[in-house]
């Protein structure tokens, strides 16, 4: 009796001290876990850093140097830089979305003799979202205005905005862009005036007895503009140098598509789209330009609406590869 009771104090005492160092254990465990300790602290500054980016010694931009070796340019550039480097999430949308959209953009660039550089002009414009919307009334991957839309041929009704298709808007860009480039002669110029107008590029050029895009002061937006076009360009053709890591299977891809042409009205867009193996939602997500649910189509002018190809309605990100000529994957 008296050796059992004493095993029993004995094991009371050895679970009482079990318990106190259990607790202890997870007092000690709870107060490295705070954030706000100085240990979490210190081992969270020893892991984490901000690192100062190294900026070209040269650089192009559309075939034209950059005077990179000028501080006032090499600061501008490498504020863009740091900007669009550390938006990681922004960034790397940008890559994603690239390799959908860049395929498309690339072949009218270099049919209409536009320099490949300036797709990243529409990334920069729009971040490569065919339906954005400015608060001036700017849309499309290539942000038209109303009036500027129709002067380089797209048309722009009510059932109809062709801002929205990314194939004719691109060939409208390149025509406005050429233009350009007859009156300016640079590229970067060229650029300056897509944002700001050829208006204000003019007179700012003979307000301030400039030449080059270079020797311009100008606003905010405009100045760092170009140099925006540019860090973006130096960060999607060297990703893996400024620490973007991705798989194939983790950019969108550039889906099959089909061709379907349309001479007469369409009462009703839901009932196209099931006739044609799609849903309503898919058919607007390849013709934003289609901005009703239906077309009257009075003039019976012919259209031609774009859809995935026939057995790509649903897929594996996976089973696609990034174009070889477009943005590099790892």
């Amino acid at each position: 009796m008296t050796t059992y009771t004493s095993l029993k104090n004995t094991c009371i005492i050895i679970v009482i001290l079990g318990g106190i160092y259990m607790a202890a254990q997870l007092f000690n465990y709870s107060k490295i876990d705070d954030p706000t300790t100085e240990h979490i602290g210190s081992e969270y500054m020893s892991k984490y850093n901000v690192y100062a980016l190294k900026t070209p010694d040269k650089m192009t931009f559309a075939g034209e140097n950059v005077p990179l070796e000028r501080w006032d340019v090499k600061e501008s550039f490498d504020r863009e830089l740091l900007v669009n480097t550390y938006w990681q999430s922004q960034t790397l949308l940008f890559i994603k979305r690239a390799n959908r959209y860049f395929p498309i953009i690339e072949p009218i660039l270099k049919e209409q003799g536009v320099p490949d550089d300036f797709k990243y002009l529409a990334l920069i414009e729009s971040g490569l979202v065919p339906t954005a919307e400015s608060s001036v009334g700017a849309v499309g991957i290539w942000q038209f205005m109303k009036g500027t839309a129709k002067d380089y041929g797209l048309e722009v009704e009510t059932e109809v905005d062709e801002r929205y298709n990314i194939e004719k808007a691109t060939i409208a860009a390149c025509k406005y862009l050429k233009k350009s480039y007859g009156k300016y002669g640079t590229w970067s110029l060229v650029a300056a005036s897509y944002n700001a107008g050829r208006r204000f590029i003019d007179k700012q050029l003979q307000l301030q007895d400039a030449g080059d895009y270079f020797d311009l002061l100008l606003g905010e937006e405009t100045g760092r503009y170009v140099f925006r076009i540019m860090a973006i360009k130096r960060i999607m053709e060297n990703t893996d140098e400024f620490g973007f890591r991705y798989r194939v299977s983790d950019l969108y891809p550039n889906i099959p598509i089909r061709k379907v042409k349309v001479s007469g009205k369409v009462d009703d867009f839901a009932a196209f789209a099931k006739e044609n193996g799609v849903n309503y939602k898919i058919l607007k997500h390849f013709n934003p330009w289609l901005r009703k649910a239906y077309l009257t189509n009075l003039s019976k002018k012919e259209y031609e609406i774009t859809l995935p190809a026939k057995g790509y309605i649903n897929f594996a990100f996976s089973e696609y590869k990034s174009p070889s000529d477009s943005v590099a994957v790892k």
